[in-house]
């Protein structure tokens, strides 16, 4: 099985998604390391990413979770995966219904812009959080966990809805 952890830039996917791994004892992938240079320095400039940025990085990453499933394995995946198609397109790799779930993190722009304003992020500025929210297409049928708990509590409340759905321990 593959969790995609999802959301906005800085709802914590990377830190949620991580620490959720290390819980279930399965690797842990962030997106982000897929992006081609191209959208990276795109983003580092201030400039929002277009679908035609996206499709190659979300066919690299729906790769990647193909080949994990094809072993028979397991992975906690970090991904924006903002819109339904991104889902869809990452998600393609599933053989099976559940194969792929979708855990989103949820919260409100202001708070979400409080906590990019108090990090550093590799090549993500804050000024890119409005662009993120419009393109926001809230999954209808994920996880969804409110961002404001610990990272603690956060992941127990994962772990627990993941158990309720009978996919994972």
């Amino acid at each position: 099985m593959i969790v995609v952890v999802m959301g906005v830039s800085g709802c914590g996917k990377t830190v949620v998604g991580a620490a959720l791994a290390e819980a279930l004892g399965w690797p842990f992938l962030d997106g982000d390391d897929f992006h081609p240079p191209a959208n990276v320095a795109k983003m580092a400039s201030g400039t929002p990413l277009v679908d035609a940025d996206r499709w190659p990085w979300l066919d690299q990453l729906s790769g990647e979770m193909g080949a994990i499933l094809a072993r028979g394995g397991n992975a906690i995946v970090a991904c924006s995966a903002l819109k339904q198609a991104y889902r869809d397109r990452i998600a393609a790799c599933a053989k099976a219904r559940d194969d792929v779930r979708f855990v989103h993190l949820k919260g409100d722009i202001e708070t979400i812009a409080a906590r990019l304003d108090a990090r550093r992020h590799r090549y993500m500025p804050s000024t890119l959080l409005a662009s993120q929210f419009a393109t926001l297409e809230e999954p209808a049928d994920a996880i969804v966990i409110d961002i404001g708990g610990t990272i603690a509590e956060e992941v127990a409340n994962i772990r627990a809805e993941l158990s309720a759905a009978g996919v994972a321990q």
